[in-house]
């Protein structure tokens, strides 16, 4: 499944694949339809969850069945902003989740990018 973004066609790779009951979202950075991204860290993250919930949502998958998220961060100033806008997606799934800082993202203008990893009860 892809969302659209240049990079899957350029890089050669889906946005959500599922195998089984098994889904893998791939990183998925703060991208609006017109190539802009959003300064704010919150508004980063939040359309990182947006667009990683929505492929999770073509292979059938929701929200509550997401079992683990990977958050990558350019700067752990940015820490809060991404826990906020995680809480709100996953406040009552809580699952397992890794919260990292790395040198750089793709691009110098992203300063999130997520994964998350689902479980489907149903085949």
């Amino acid at each position: 499944m892809g969302s659209g973004s240049p990079y899957e066609a350029r890089v050669g790779f889906s946005r959500a694949v599922r195998v089984g009951q098994h889904v893998a979202v791939a990183g998925t950075a703060p991208i609006w339809p017109d190539g802009a991204v959003d300064p704010d860290p919150l508004a980063q993250a939040r359309r990182c969850w947006e667009i990683a919930l929505a492929a999770l949502e073509q292979v059938g998958g929701t929200a509550a069945d997401v079992v683990r998220t990977r958050t990558y961060l350019t700067d752990a100033s940015v820490e809060e902003a991404a826990a906020q806008a995680h809480a709100e997606r996953f406040g009552e799934v809580r699952p397992a989740s890794t919260m990292l800082v790395v040198a750089a993202l793709l691009d110098p203008r992203w300063l999130v990018e997520v994964e998350l990893d689902a479980y489907l009860e149903s085949t």
